[in-house]
């Protein structure tokens, strides 16, 4: 096979060792580093999220044949089909799909950032943050949605500020963080709980339900500026990724190859914290997905840690799989998918719990 003399740079397939593969540019200047495992597992789980995408677009109170789902994807349906498909399925599947990564992708960044499984932002606080945000922006500023994304991803933005900067002593340790996180994340949740019992009992029903979590009322009109924002928060997440991985190798390791720790990992953490309040703006906060994808991901792939791809990947499928019996459990109900996620989640923390106690 010939190369043409034009292209500048022409990616080249190096194999390193029998595990994994290098992909470069002949001088060097841009390379990613893939596990076989890893790249095979996050292949058989998206074929997976694939399957399980089109039986969710394909079955319920409307079911349609493999024949009638592919053609009204390819725009060859019926009116209804279309309105059923593309207008209220398709962009609850999407958003799921998008959110669940969101949430995966946060989880691997807080979790490799303390070096701890429980390193969650559904754990740390920021996940409340977000939650309390969008509270105070529906409750006192009477906002709409654009507004209420604004006000979780502030809210999400100051409490990780806050609590940084409560944990910082000389850098911030990861165990620290974990605490002090867990500490604010229960004082937040009181002044949720504040803001509910002081509002209009119509605002306080609303509010409740979209605080468990929920997929019900996605449409398109709030699924567009979501997934153009999560385009941008998953750019710059693979972007940072190698610093992240090379802070996992302590601070004074990842000095002496060149990278700002403490910068690298603000800038870490806000990329963590904008995938996490993405997921609560659009959502409402969904527990235990960020917390529970990057450790079941990396024992998949058996990594020596958390992986932002396969975390996102996993992340992704667990949502709408949670969607999925969320719609599904309840004749003639369709719960919040927050509701499957912290019945599964409550479960996964007590065997990491005991199995973290046991270990130690």
């Amino acid at each position: 096979m010939s190369i043409e003399p034009s292209i500048k740079y022409q990616a080249q397939r190096v194999n390193f060792g029998p595990s994994q593969i290098i992909l470069a540019s002949p001088k060097g200047r841009f390379s990613i580093r893939m596990q076989r495992r890893s790249v095979v597992a996050g292949v058989v789980i998206a074929a997976v999220g694939m399957v399980l995408a089109l039986w969710s677009l394909a079955m319920g109170e409307i079911s349609f044949t493999a024949a009638e789902l592919l053609n009204t994807i390819f725009g060859n349906g019926s009116a209804a089909s279309e309105r059923v498909v593309l207008s209220w399925r398709l962009p609850r599947v999407v958003m799921a799909l998008a959110l669940g990564a969101a949430l995966g992708a946060s989880g691997a960044i807080f979790q490799s950032l303390t070096r701890n499984p429980l390193g969650s932002p559904d754990i740390i606080g920021f996940n409340t943050g977000a939650y309390t945000g969008a509270l105070a922006v529906i409750f006192l500023a009477g906002g709409g949605y654009f507004q209420i994304a604004a006000g979780a991803l502030a809210g999400g933005l100051i409490t990780a500020a806050l609590v940084y900067l409560l944990a910082y002593r000389r850098g911030s340790q990861g165990f620290r963080l974990i605490i002090v996180g867990i500490a604010f994340s229960a004082l937040l949740a009181s002044f949720n709980s504040w803001l509910i019992i002081r509002s209009e009992l119509e605002e306080a029903m609303s509010a409740a339900v979209w605080g468990a979590g929920s997929l019900n009322a996605i449409g398109w009109e709030q699924a567009k500026p979501a997934l153009l924002a999560a385009i941008v928060f998953f750019i710059a997440a693979a972007m940072i990724a190698p610093r992240m991985h090379m802070l996992e190798l302590g601070d004074d390791a990842a000095n002496a190859l060149g990278i700002r720790v403490e910068r690298s990992r603000l800038l870490l953490m806000v990329v963590g914290v904008g995938l996490t309040a993405l997921a609560t703006a659009a959502a409402g906060p969904i527990s235990f997905i960020a917390l529970a994808a990057p450790q079941v991901a990396r024992r998949i792939t058996r990594s020596a840690g958390v992986q932002l791809g396969s975390s996102a990947i996993l992340g992704a499928v667990f949502l709408l799989l949670s969607d999925v019996i969320a719609q599904r459990i309840v004749p003639d109900t369709s719960l919040p998918v927050g509701v499957v996620t912290v019945s599964v989640g409550g479960a996964y923390l007590i065997w990491l719990l005991l199995r973290e106690a046991k270990r130690n």
